[in-house]
């Protein structure tokens, strides 16, 4: 079982914003358990903290700006998706302005300051969302479009245009997540020559210089204008008959503007709260469409609160029926166990055949035959009885009894023809031979019925 994970210790990064010209630091703090990512304004009066999802996302335009209440920071992307892709889960960030600085445009500084602290695994299980049918988000006008099918792993295809001979059509391939550091970060933000004069006329990039983008000038314009953009960026004369890429760092690789276009999509993919499972492939991403994205994911993600377990028919079990009577007493028609398709130190998945010749629905009900309430606690009870058996030596010599049920929700009635799929987990260890556990039971990819229950294994005289 994957544990969640946050740094070892504090780092902090120093330089201007892209687009206030301020002089920023940004410090990454460990965090605990289920904290997600938060970002706080150490510079405003309460130090105000803004949780980093996807709702609180209030501008796309020139970067990701997250804002509540009158605390606002933007430029977030490069920092959440070092974060995300060096798989940490929790993490507390601390600036002292308006927006993160861009240092080199990229997000290799992050990175190198990650390895650098060390990453710490925390005991709580990381929650994974695992895909398991597409999902697509579109904008008819921009032509842009996300989707997201199922993997085994996180995985990005992005694939751009743009109107550019020097970069016209581009494509981008993240196939595994551990090569982020090497092949994603590193790649800078960049922009046209042609969109500097209006963006400076918007009051933004005044932190913008030729150490912190690629710059690509290909439609050519006055020496006079030219000089005019270099004295307003404080950067050297320039010739304005050659067109090409301008920035004294030459790029790192070919595609590397659409690399950086998937380095943002996987910062506005920190949002979504999770870690994903699940191949992505954007064809022209932009921060707006990556958020309107984000924004769809969180509510598939509410909606499927519960995950059902993976369940494939055709693989081996890890207990078959004949060794679930060995280990438990429970006989027919008693026996609500099949078999056990996976078994971890604190899980276990159990499934459950419901025929129409179970006895019970003689009387319950004859013209509409629902499975009892009752026998469905005790079919997740059974299971978490296998999962603490599990861990003492010898198990077929001890039983496990109730001593307390909480928490029972019953969601959907069950009838002959379903498989149910049972999921628990120890909320706590063994012992003195007391264990606490959550169940959950699924049909399909619903939740039908919940508890969590407290048991006692005794040895059997």
């Amino acid at each position: 079982m994957y544990k969640q994970r946050t740094l070892k210790g504090s780092f902090s990064l120093f330089g201007k914003g892209l687009h206030t010209g301020l002089s920023l630091t940004v410090t990454f703090n460990p965090a605990p358990e289920n904290h997600g990512y938060k970002i706080q304004r150490i510079d405003m009066e309460g130090q105000p903290t803004i949780d980093a999802v996807a709702e609180k996302v209030v501008d796309t335009q020139r970067g990701t700006v997250l804002q509540s209440g009158n605390a606002r920071v933007s430029t977030v992307e490069h920092g959440l998706a070092a974060l995300y892709a060096m798989g940490i889960d929790n993490c507390l960030i601390q600036v002292n302005g308006p927006e993160f600085p861009i240092l080199d445009g990229s997000s290799a500084l992050y990175v190198e300051k990650i390895n650098q602290v060390g990453i710490e695994e925390q005991n709580a299980p990381k929650d994974f969302y695992i895909i398991r049918h597409k999902i697509e988000v579109k904008d008819e006008e921009s032509g842009s479009c996300i989707t997201i099918l199922p993997d085994e792993e996180f995985s990005i295809t992005a694939m751009c245009s743009f109107e550019s001979k020097f970069i016209n059509s581009q494509f981008a391939t993240l196939d595994d997540v551990s090569t982020f550091a090497t092949e994603i970060a590193p790649a800078r933000t960049f922009v046209f020559v042609r969109d500097i004069e209006p963006l400076l006329q918007a009051n933004l990039i005044k932190g913008g210089d030729m150490e912190n983008a690629i710059v690509i000038y290909e439609r050519q314009i006055t020496q006079e204008q030219l000089d005019q953009l270099a004295d307003l960026l404080h950067v050297p004369h320039m010739d304005a008959t050659n067109l090409g890429y301008i920035q004294p760092k030459p790029l790192v690789w070919e595609n590397e503007c659409t690399r950086h276009k998937l380095l943002d999509i996987i910062g506005d993919m920190a949002l979504i709260g999770k870690p994903i499972k699940g191949r992505i492939i954007a064809t022209r991403p932009g921060h707006t469409i990556n958020n309107k994205f984000a924004r769809m994911m969180r509510r598939e993600i509410r909606k499927h609160e519960i995950q059902a377990p993976i369940y494939d028919p055709n693989e081996t079990p890890v207990m078959d029926n004949i060794r679930i009577r060995e280990l438990l007493p429970h006989r027919y028609p008693m026996q609500l166990v099949d078999k056990v398709i996976s078994l971890g130190a604190t899980s276990i998945v159990g499934v459950k055949n419901v025929t129409s010749n179970e006895p019970f629905f003689t009387g319950h009900f004859p013209q509409e035959p629902v499975m009892p309430g009752v026998l469905l606690i005790e079919a997740m009870a059974q299971c978490g009885g296998l999962l603490v058996l599990n861990t003492v030596e010898e198990p077929e010599r001890w039983s496990t009894y109730f001593l307390k049920i909480d928490g029972v929700k019953f969601r959907q009635k069950v009838v002959p023809g379903d498989t149910l799929l049972f999921r628990v987990e120890l909320l706590h260890p063994l012992s003195h031979g007391i264990s606490t556990m959550r169940g959950y039971m699924f049909v399909g990819d619903q939740v039908v019925a919940e508890a969590t229950f407290t048991a006692q294994i005794v040895k059997n005289k």
